[in-house]
């Protein structure tokens, strides 16, 4: 598996398979750069409708150079697709759709509560091949163990303690911080060191550099 860090919640999963490189592009919002340019990408996922994680606007150019890309959204992220004329097919807790030969399950429920008095919203987490998790915005924790988790690293939804006990939740043998644009550099340096100090002792915590394809 490999995987490409657009910035934010921007993730290029590649997973080989006999015949063929699944790809699969999660996330590609308003804070992320260098996606627009991808080809070949069997599917673009979205957690939810929030514009850091679906840009609209680059969405539809992306779409268009991969026409046979399939786009898949919770329901909230779905109606503002469909008000944008955009092609996507709506998942929710405990769907399952496969991907170039890749299973996908989505682990649905609500985002992360930013204040009481905001309406919550719909927030998919995706399990990939039974290996990764994107949780998007919230602390979703898998039945099963999973072996790379993409960690949230700051947000108005979040404070670090909480990450730190996502992390000890899943235990996953890697951990790669996303969800990092809101954060000054120095408070996202603070975050990584209390990830690495404070993580289980079967997890690494790893930065992936920018636009970089990395094996995990």
């Amino acid at each position: 598996m490999k995987i490409t860090h657009y910035g934010h919640a921007c993730v290029l999963v590649e997973i080989e398979r006999e015949d063929r490189t699944a790809r699969l592009l999660f996330d590609p919002g308003t804070y992320s750069v260098g996606f627009e340019n991808l080809r070949d990408v069997d599917a673009v996922l979205l957690t939810h409708e929030h514009p850091d994680h679906v840009d609209i606007e680059r969405l539809g150019p992306l779409l268009e150079a991969n026409p046979a890309a399939r786009v898949i959204a919770d329901p909230g992220s779905g109606k503002h697709l469909g008000e944008a004329g955009l092609r996507h097919e709506t998942v929710g807790k405990g769907d399952s759709v496969t991907i170039a030969g890749v299973p996908i399950q989505a682990l649905a429920g609500d985002h992360a509560v930013i204040h009481p008095q905001l309406p919550c919203i719909h927030n998919n987490g995706y399990l990939v091949d039974e290996r990764l998790l994107h949780p998007g915005d919230a602390f979703v924790v898998p039945q099963q163990p999973v072996d790379v988790l993409l960690l949230p690293t700051g947000g108005p939804w979040m404070k670090a303690s909480e990450a730190i006990d996502y992390l000890r939740a899943v235990a996953p043998r890697i951990a790669l911080p996303i969800h990092q644009a809101g954060l000054a550099t120095v408070h996202q340096q603070l975050h990584l060191h209390l990830f690495r100090n404070l993580a289980p002792e079967q997890s690494t915590v790893q930065v992936l550099d920018h636009g970089t394809a990395t094996a995990v």
